[in-house]
């Protein structure tokens, strides 16, 4: 494990009602220690688990819009609000590694394809062709598969956005492998049950204000996901009641 601590700089904000302090767990947030290789941000949207993955990857020296530390390339609204206000700790500090940004991946795409005119080795990192020539799933793998090396920490944002249940898993084993070798870390926003399931992990959820670590079951995401297995028949009933009765 590389970063240690996230700290809040409260004292450098001169309006905490503005974005995004004032996002609830944002106002409460002093700092969090990462205690685990892999750590698991959950919450609703807006909760601010992305926001502060993306502030984590512009304290990191990541392109904000995706992508690691070589990655300069513009796109619109990708500035970090949050960034300048964060402290990182790390034991040891590595500059290695990589920020996937779902909403942005076809931007980093394109950017890959403008750096390969020039040298045809930029493809080697992500499986010898342009991710515009593989599906939305193959080129999140390709990523995985091709550029997740040793040394290096990974923050992603919502990866299971392009992914099958299948190939969650197929990630899961990715991560755990690379986690074996004790020299990678992993902290990753997400909505599927299926990632958050990955063992031994810590997961901290934005919701109810605050961030604090909750255990899988106590997850919305499993819970939901879980009854909806179990009762689906009785579940689309009563929602589909409450929608004719509005």
């Amino acid at each position: 494990m590389f970063l240690k601590r996230v700290a809040l700089k409260r004292e450098e904000i001169n309006d905490q009602r503005r974005y995004p302090f004032h996002i609830p767990a944002i106002r409460t947030f002093s700092e969090l220690d990462l205690k685990k290789n892999v750590t698991f941000f959950v919450g609703e949207n807006g909760s601010g688990k992305s926001t502060l993955l993306e502030a984590i990857a512009d304290q990191c020296g990541f392109n904000t819009a995706g992508g690691g530390r070589n990655n300069t390339y513009e796109l619109h609204a990708s500035d970090s609000a949050l960034g300048p206000y964060l402290r990182l700790s790390w034991m040891p500090k590595v500059t290695n590694g990589f920020f996937l940004r779902a909403e942005s991946f076809y931007q980093f795409a394109t950017h890959l394809d403008e750096m390969a005119q020039e040298d045809m080795q930029t493809y080697g990192s992500y499986g010898g062709k342009s991710l515009h020539d593989q599906s939305h799933g193959e080129s999140f793998l390709s990523l995985f598969a091709n550029r997740f090396q040793q040394k290096a920490i990974y923050l992603l944002d919502e990866p299971e956005a392009a992914l099958s249940p299948q190939r969650q898993l197929a990630l899961l084993k990715i991560m755990h492998d690379l986690e074996q070798q004790g020299s990678c870390q992993f902290i990753i926003a997400t909505h599927s049950p299926i990632l958050l399931g990955y063992p031994g992990a810590d997961i901290l959820s934005f919701d109810q204000g605050e961030i604090q670590l909750i255990e899988y079951e106590m997850t919305d995401h499993y819970q939901i996901t879980h009854y909806f297995l179990q009762h689906r028949e009785r579940m689309l009933e009563q929602l589909f009641s409450e929608e004719d009765e509005e």
